[in-house]
């Protein structure tokens, strides 16, 4: 079955589900009609469907190339590429003053869900491209925003992001790259970096990075680290590419999966570049950028999601085998345990989808009306939203080898692709561990009072919903009391302990946010149909694993260093 893009999905979702209406009511995003919004939805869904998808298998079997220096793009990425940016699908939600559409964050991520499903190497580009626009649109001299953001914009140019190092991993404050001032207002940046997304290609005319260094008086850590922008290609007088700058790829990396995404170990020597935002402040401009890799991440996750049940689905509908216990329609989607992996699947799916769009809403809602609570929910959001879309995304993949059985080992059936691609997800822009940290550690900082806002609206939404179905409004209000007291819990536990059990936290969490939207898909629909269906099985089967998640959370750290090394390695 070819990819199908769930556009009534997603209208479901912004009308009934995540409020998007508030959004669309701000003075900021008052362009984002009823209209508007089905115009780029339904344009995003014909560009993944028609363009992308067709490139995503010969993407991963032939993936890109060094070739004497130079990288070369999986055949078909570089039209695709070109379709994505005259669409102006890079620029959706970038400042129109630039050229960008100034829509909002949620729109874009239904357009970025859509063309990860269909092709998730090729979506990546762009996506990166957003993240150095928004940095930019921040931190940014007037002048770099005015040579740099029209050409990322446009799609003319893309963007990179430089952090990790051999040495320097998640420890950022262990980088060894230095910049020197030039006299000149540039610096001359030098170092080597790693795992490189689209470090090098040529789908575009330039390729522009954003690089962590460190300043000669750069403090250690990660209070001594400046952000600089270092092209390529050198802007002439003009504003075009011109002569090359001193950099190279050094190697691509051979990767399990996303073949078709090149990612290079670059190397900088004396390379020119300009600084973002105040010295010893890059960490603050990348966080900038990270953040919104972070929920385009988490929507990474969900895409292969979509794209791995559709594929499961269409072979679960023609695959005949054995006598079916009940159902007529003789494929083996009609087997008990087959039909429960799908149904799980589609479940969770919907629930991350929700949990990510709500997330940018928030950070819509943040941006356009200034109102601190809406940030702190989008910051609360962010790392759920991370770690259980990728998740998802894994679980659902893995669920789709199993319904294919024997064929979903061999390649030619497409199934294992979407895990091969997807596996990185839970691993890059900050393991799915460090995003559980993050949760429990820094977006607890305000004592809980953003987790227990949102836990109160889960409750009021659940005695909402007690008068149509009872059954499923009291198990989410009970869930959602669980996740209260397990936070107050949380709160009153030493670091360590909180670290110990910060994984199972931050699934228990989504658990009960996604039962949450399940829930108001449910009362959406009038209590009965697919979608009160697909919440019922949601609410009754997978929500009650977070009360074991939160048993996990409350142990702490205490059994974990009752193992000493020698124990684990004997």
């Amino acid at each position: 079955m070819p990819y199908r893009a769930p556009v009534e999905d997603f209208r479901f979702l912004l009308d009934h589900v995540v409020d998007f209406a508030q959004v669309a009511a701000t003075e900021r995003f008052g362009d984002a009609t009823p209209e508007t919004v089905e115009a780029i939805l339904s344009g995003a869904g014909r560009l993944s469907e028609e363009v992308l998808a067709p490139l995503n298998r010969n993407g991963d079997l032939q993936g890109a190339k060094l070739e004497n220096g130079v990288v070369r793009a999986s055949p078909g990425f570089a039209e695709g590429y070109r379709q994505i940016a005259e669409g102006g699908w890079v620029g959706t939600s970038a400042d129109p003053e630039f050229g960008g559409m100034g829509l909002p964050l949620t729109l874009n991520s239904c357009v970025n869900d859509m063309m990860g499903a269909a092709c998730l190497a090729l979506q990546l580009n762009p996506l990166l491209t957003q993240g150095q626009i928004e940095a930019l649109e921040h931190h940014a001299s007037d002048e770099i925003k005015a040579l740099y953001l029209p050409k990322l914009i446009s799609g003319e140019w893309t963007g990179t992001m430089n952090l990790t190092e051999p040495q320097a991993g998640s420890d950022v404050g262990a980088l060894r790259s230095r910049a020197e001032p030039n006299g000149d207002g540039s610096y001359a940046v030098s170092g080597q970096k790693i795992f490189i997304s689209w470090g090098d290609h040529d789908v575009a005319e330039n390729v522009c990075h954003l690089v962590l260094a460190r300043l000669p008086d750069g403090a250690p850590g990660t209070r001594g680290i400046s952000l600089f922008i270092v092209p390529k290609y050198l802007p002439d007088a003009e504003g075009n590419p011109g002569v090359a700058n001193s950099l190279k790829v050094v190697s691509l990396e051979h990767k399990m999966g996303l073949h078709g995404s090149p990612t290079a170990v670059m190397q900088f020597d004396g390379a020119t570049g300009w600084m973002v935002g105040a010295p010893h402040k890059g960490m603050a401009a990348m966080f900038t950028m990270m953040n919104n890799a972070r929920l385009g991440v988490g929507i990474q996750g969900i895409s292969v999601a979509d794209g791995a049940y559709q594929h499961a689905l269409a072979y679960a509908l023609d695959r005949v085998q054995g006598k079916p216990v009940t159902g007529t329609h003789g494929g083996i989607i009609d087997h008990p345990d087959v039909r429960r992996m799908l149904i799980g699947m589609k479940a969770e799916l919907f629930a991350a989808r929700a949990i990510a769009l709500a997330n940018a809403v928030a950070i819509d809602m943040a941006r356009a009306t200034g109102d601190a609570e809406w940030d702190a929910r989008a910051a609360l959001l962010t790392p759920i939203t991370k770690s259980y879309g990728t998740d998802t995304g894994i679980a659902v993949a893995q669920a789709g080898i199993q319904i294919h059985g024997g064929m979903g080992f061999i390649e030619e059936t497409g199934a294992a692709q979407y895990l091969r691609d997807v596996r990185v997800t839970a691993i890059y822009e900050g393991t799915n561990g460090i995003q559980a940290a993050d949760l429990v550690a820094r977006k607890m900082m305000d004592q809980g009072e953003a987790a227990f806002r949102l836990i109160e609206e889960i409750e009021e939404g659940a005695e909402a919903a007690r008068g149509r179905l009872p059954d499923l409004a009291g198990a989410v209000w009970l869930a959602a009391e669980s996740l209260r007291d397990g936070t107050e819990a949380l709160l009153a536990q030493a670091m360590t302990d909180r670290l110990a059990g910060s994984v199972a936290y931050q699934r228990a969490f989504a658990l009960v946010l996604g039962a949450h939207f399940h829930l108001k898909a449910a009362l959406a629909e009038g209590g009965e149909g697919s979608r009160t269906a697909l919440a019922r099985s949601f609410i009754l089967r997978m929500l009650p694993q977070h009360g074991a998640l939160l048993a996990e959370m409350r142990e702490g750290a205490a059994d974990l260093y009752a193992h000493n090394i020698e124990s684990l390695a004997s």
